[in-house]
């Protein structure tokens, strides 16, 4: 859990397992700015006590909340984003834009209108950086499937209706009053079908009410679904049936759900109606996850895609669930609408690449995708299993480099596993690969899940443990073997160099993967010649960490070494290996010059790490050299913001000079006290700070720029960060400009 100054929180929901476990979502706020990402949920077992968190946010939030680029720009630059006819713009929100698990000031603004085929309603919000005005990211609140249809789909059904005698109406009195009715390929008003006899529709497009019994019988399917094998009451949780609109507008080759109802256009030629059940239950199913987690999952990025395959899952399962005579389950997206016009579907669930555009292994290319194609690999995971890999009923599915075979555990398992996921673990912001928040994933949270419901370490959550490595999604969760205890072993930093006769060290960690804290003994093997190991202390608690500093003598060979470090405890022994480098006390410095990344601020943002929203061009703070700085604060209230890069320093160097410019303005009145200050730290790999090289203050203002500078010396061979770290008290601004950094190795 991850908590800041200035924070508060609301309920947003909250769930009661049948065991007595409860699982409570919150909302977060920061200085009274909703924070989009910081949704999270608070797991407490059956006896009242702690039982984890599922939470977005990878470091507590330290921002400024004051914008330097004003609503009117921001507002400007979301109509430029928009495609189409503008009707009207909502006025642009302040909020702390966080689904990345780090913090910064950014404005939301909505822009309203029609896109560019002038029949799609459009809500585009784009996200925009209240610090830089770079737009951040967009997605449409309109979603929208799109294709060609072939014919009314689902055969002859039952639908449940309202009235007697020789009227009747297409209200469903069983879910919610749930109506369906016809827009005459109009866009505004729409008209309940009526019919005197209940007999609905011929099967055919002859017929307008037909394509209004394919509707009325998907949101039908679609609210049993959720209610009779997830308990939920129906697509808002709440009972309250789905208004369904079909034929809207003329040749409109979409259907889309916009938070409220569905809404189905005729296809091409106005004879194609796009009402299958998987496209009814896709869409509805954007209702049910954006009710369910605050903020909907952020429909862009992997969090787009998980968002798009939970449509595709379960638009799938209610196809099975149905069973329509002339449309029984599989899985495959869309086949009915004929979307590519040669009978293929739109996306395959057993090898999503099929379509020429999905993944079907996860890779760090991913994330870039259309959400429509980063969904892929989730789709191929859930295929996985519920079916298997390899040749199924359904089609072939591929396993991703050398994953093992999967065994699928069936839909009815796969389908409760991840619906329970989304219900009670997903936050706003979880992917599928997170290096800087490895638990708030779909791997991890999916695990939990199916150890609620199946037990951990059973054949369902073995089973998905393997679905996930059979399309390239790793994770921190420990296999599972004979005994319920284990743990890890780590080594940060994982490399370090020193001369002959030298030392070098490393923290060694380790953490409880599964069960209960064991006691784990330390030990380091492949030394080279004359080195020695020593551990401070010799054995830890699993989850406490040791000191490993290796020592060389005059007489080791030089050269580069993999040490292996040992962790025994009692049900497991663990490895992880460290690199050891050794160089020659004469041999001079093996690796000089210039370390920092990016160090004029001149190339994005990369590599340096936190506030990373200071880093640009600034109107009334030139740089020293270039047009981009680093501005930390001048907000004139309470604030705190740093930047800071990780730097590998060679060993047996003479000279190790970290150097910056520096310009300091202030609005405090000349005085004796530092109200605000600017620390230069350094850190080790774990953070915590090794010194503070020095602090400057309002005290120190002054015209233009001055040169700073201090050796490094004393960490030669280790792997350290260096950190600009500015806190400004209640009132009266002072600003830290930094230009043109440098850690010169010679």
């Amino acid at each position: 859990m991850q908590a800041a100054d200035g924070e508060s929180y609301a309920v947003y929901s909250s769930k009661v397992d049948a065991s007595g476990a409860s699982h409570v979502r919150y909302t977060r706020t920061y200085h009274g700015l909703r924070v989009r990402g910081g949704d999270f949920v608070i797991h407490t077992a059956a006896n009242g006590g702690y039982a984890g968190t599922s939470v977005g946010l990878a470091s507590p939030l330290t921002l400024g909340t004051a914008a330097r680029i004003g609503a009117a720009a921001a507002t400007k630059t979301a109509q430029q984003r928009f495609a189409g006819k503008i009707t009207s713009t909502d006025s642009p929100e302040l909020f702390v834009e966080a689904s990345s698990g780090q913090g910064r000031l950014a404005w939301e603004t909505v822009v309203r209108g029609w896109a560019p085929d002038g029949q799609t309603p459009s809500r585009l919000h784009v996200v925009s950086d209240a610090t830089t005005g770079a737009v951040i990211g967009s997605f449409d609140e309109i979603e929208t499937v799109t294709g060609t249809g072939n014919g009314i789909y689902t055969g002859t059904v039952s639908i449940d209706t309202t009235g007697s005698g020789s009227s009747y109406s297409m209200v469903d009195p069983v879910r919610g009053n749930g109506r369906t009715c016809d827009l005459n390929n109009g866009t505004s008003t729409c008209t309940t079908f009526t019919d005197a006899d209940n007999v609905w529709g011929n099967g055919s497009n002859s017929d307008r009410a037909s394509a209004g019994v394919d509707a009325h019988f998907g949101a039908a399917m679609t609210f049993d679904y959720y209610k009779n094998v997830h308990g939920r009451n129906g697509i808002f949780g709440n009972g309250t049936g789905v208004p369904s609109r079909v034929h809207y507008g003329k040749n409109y080759v979409n259907a889309y759900w916009d938070g409220a109802q569905m809404t189905y256009g005729d296809g091409s030629g106005n004879s194609r109606p796009l009402v299958s059940l998987d496209v009814a239950g896709h869409e509805m199913s954007h209702g049910v996850t954006e009710n369910v987690v605050p903020g909907d999952l952020t429909y862009s990025g992997e969090s787009g895609g998980l968002n798009e395959a939970t449509s595709d899952i379960f638009g799938n399962m209610v196809e099975f669930y149905a069973n329509a005579p002339s449309d029984p389950g599989d899985y495959q997206v869309g086949e009915k609408i004929n979307i590519n016009g040669n009978g293929t579907p739109l996306r395959y669930m057993y090898n999503p690449s099929l379509d020429g555009s999905s993944d079907s292994c996860w890779s760090t290319s991913t994330k870039n995708k259309d959400v429509h194609y980063s969904s892929g690999v989730a789709n191929h995971f859930f295929f996985n299993l519920a079916e298997g890999t390899g040749a199924t009923a359904y089609g072939t599915s591929p396993v991703c480099g050398s994953a093992p075979a999967v065994t699928g555990i069936g839909r009815a398992k796969a389908e409760k596993i991840w619906f329970r996921a989304l219900d009670v673990y997903f936050t706003s912001n979880t992917s599928y690969v997170n290096t800087s928040n490895p638990g708030n994933t779909a791997r991890a949270y999916s695990l939990r899940a199916a150890a609620d419901l199946y037990g951990s370490c059973g054949t369902e959550y073995k089973a998905v443990q393997a679905a996930w490595t059979a399309v390239n999604v790793a994770g921190n969760d420990a296999p599972c073997g004979s005994t319920g205890n284990d743990f890890s072993v780590s080594a940060s930093p994982t490399s370090g160099s020193t001369s002959q006769g030298g030392s070098v060290s490393t923290t060694v960690a380790t953490a409880v993967t599964s069960g209960t804290a064991q006691t784990v003994t330390l030990s380091a093997g492949g030394l080279p010649a004359g080195a020695t190991a020593t551990f401070n202390p010799t054995s830890v608690t699993a989850g406490g960490s040791a000191t490993l500093t290796i020592t060389t003598a005059a007489s080791t060979p030089t050269g580069t070494y993999t040490v292996t470090v040992t962790g025994t405890g009692a049900s497991a022994t663990h490895t992880a290996s460290y690199t050891l480098t050794v160089t020659g006390t004469g041999g001079g410095c093996t690796s000089p010059g210039q370390k920092l990344g990016n160090p004029g601020f001149e190339s994005g943002t990369s590599p340096w790490t936190g506030s990373t929203g200071t880093i640009g061009s600034f109107s009334g703070q030139p740089a020293h050299s270039g047009s981009r700085v680093s501005y930390l604060n001048g907000y004139g209230y309470s604030a705190s913001e740093s930047i800071a890069q990780s730097v590998s320093l060679p060993a047996g160097c003479a000279a190790y000079t970290f150097s910056f410019w520096l310009h300091i303005d202030s609005a405090e009145s000349t005085s004796s006290t530092a109200y605000d200050t600017l620390k230069v730290q350094v850190l080790n790999s774990g953070g915590t700070v090794l010194a503070t090289l020095a602090t400057y203050s309002n005290l120190n203002k002054a015209a233009g720029y001055s040169q700073k500078s201090f050796s490094l010396a004393a960490y030669a061979g280790q792997t350290v960060s260096v950190k600009f770290l500015g806190a400004e008290d209640s009132s009266l601004q002072t600003s830290f400009v930094i230009d043109d950094t440098a850690i010169d190795v010679s």
